[in-house]
């Protein structure tokens, strides 16, 4: 496909869903090819080969420069989410529809393009009115394009920020990922305020949940 041919192609992009702790966040950001360059000048690149500091510096100036839309699911809707759809492409699914749909409002898009996670029609079919005519595309290592790039980052940044909320209000470290620290810090925190807490800052359909509470 040549994306080139396309005039506003929007990046969209996940953070959170390989983490227990922390919410499930899905960005947008729209751009044509000049803004793309300007992104690659600024060193926007997968938001996995930047450190922490630096992706909330440049989440910061993407949201400054260019059209974007962030979607953040946080622990307690996503477990209900969850319970309802039972199946994490199609939660992930309703994310993206979400930032198409809402960048649709107010702005022509020529094309959409995110990594590939599931069948297109998940999408597609979560979709409403103004995002059905746009086309879709998922593609492996997405992030290769600049917009989705700068998408990688402010998803990133969004969970960078939630997590450090959860863990001031719980005045404790809660770690990224799903290891052997995850499971420490969540058996920590249901000693110091009961399993019901894992409902509001974990995904407790992941088997940290077991294990911690085991």
């Amino acid at each position: 496909m040549n994306i080139e041919a396309h005039h506003k192609i929007l990046g969209i992009d996940e953070s959170g869903k390989g983490d227990f702790f922390g919410p499930l966040v899905i960005a947008g950001v729209l751009a044509d090819g000049q803004e793309a360059e300007v992104m690659v000048k600024k060193g926007v690149r997968d938001s996995k080969k930047i450190s922490d500091n630096k992706i909330l510096e440049l989440s910061r100036w993407i949201e400054d420069t260019f059209t974007s839309s962030l979607v953040i699911i946080g622990p307690e809707k996503y477990n209900q989410l969850y319970a309802r759809i039972r199946n994490l492409n199609k939660l992930l699914a309703w994310g993206h529809s979400r930032v198409i749909e809402n960048l649709a409002e107010e702005h022509v898009i020529d094309l959409a393009i995110s990594d590939k996670f599931g069948k297109t029609d998940f999408i597609e079919q979560a979709l409403m009115k103004k995002g059905k005519d746009i086309k879709l595309v998922q593609q492996v290592r997405a992030e290769a394009i600049p917009q989705v790039a700068a998408a990688s980052i402010l998803a990133r940044a969004g969970f960078i920020r939630f997590m450090k909320k959860l863990s001031d209000a719980y005045q404790m470290t809660l770690p990224k990922g799903a290891g052997s620290i995850v499971d420490q810090a969540g058996i920590e925190i249901v000693k110091r305020q009961g399993r019901e807490i894992l409902e509001k800052v974990a995904k407790v359909h992941f088997k940290n949940y077991q294990k911690v509470t085991g």
